[in-house]
């Protein structure tokens, strides 16, 4: 059984929240665009596809997708955009469940830090292991996550502050020694009280995903500070990096 949080109804409901910023087209356009060109014409399977919020916006560009998905609430969201037939998903666990066409798809995609959803390093090896599974010879497995912010984090504090807005404070704890983590969510409601909702998840090194895609067979093929390809860089608060299964 996975370690995932596991998305309820009440929080499937709120993911495409129109006002928040993930969610607007000047966001996922760019992100889309850039999978469709890493796809090159082949067909990309998402793993933790959610409600297509990435996945529908690569398939209106003309690219066969096909999602993983362990949240059946996510599903029947996603469900209300597009069909089955255009979308298949399955739903299970990304680290080990099978989507049809297992080694023919060009692209495996694992965007929006969705990687430390599995919060065990096991896991996430075996994350690394399905995907080059579904890869074809030459295919690409494509993983975008956040670099752990522990530089930020002064001596004696217990939280990293990543939002501070009216309507929304979020905040990360660390645990050094287990690499576990949360993010503690406090959003505001219509009606001015605070909602809150925390997110478990494994914080993971770059240094530390190329080794599990070395594990699984694939080479290191190009690693971007973002989605505009910009140079990664020790500075750099996030990665997007590609991985090569070989031909």
């Amino acid at each position: 059984m996975t370690s995932s949080d596991l998305w309820t109804r009440e929080t499937a409901e709120r993911y495409d929240d129109p006002d928040d910023w993930v969610n607007s087209p000047e966001v996922t356009g760019p992100v889309a665009r850039f999978l469709a060109e890493v796809a090159g014409g082949g067909p990309a399977l998402e793993l933790a596809i959610g409600t297509g919020r990435i996945g529908v916006p690569l398939w209106e560009l003309g690219v066969p997708v096909t999602g993983i998905e362990l949240s059946r609430p996510m599903v029947d969201v996603l469900r209300r955009k597009v069909s089955a037939e255009e979308i298949p998903v399955v739903v299970g666990d990304m680290a080990s469940a099978e989507a049809p066409g297992v080694g023919t798809y060009s692209l495996v995609y694992l965007v929006y830090n969705t990687i430390g959803n599995l919060r065990t390093q096991e896991e996430q090896v075996a994350c690394f292991a399905n995907a080059a599974r579904h890869l074809a010879p030459g295919g690409r497995f494509l993983v975008e996550v956040g670099v752990p912010g522990l530089r930020r984090l002064p001596p004696g504090s217990p939280a990293i502050p990543f939002d501070v807005s009216p309507a929304h404070l979020g905040f990360d704890t660390y645990d050094l020694v287990t690499q576990q983590a949360i993010s503690h969510h406090y959003t505001r409601e219509p009606d001015g009280r605070f909602r809150y909702a925390p997110h478990n998840f494994r914080f993971v090194w770059p240094s530390e995903l190329d080794l599990m895609a070395r594990l699984a067979g694939m080479t290191p093929e190009a690693r971007y500070a973002g989605w505009d390809r910009s140079e990664f860089t020790s500075e750099s608060t996030s990665h997007v990096s590609l991985w090569r299964k070989p031909e």
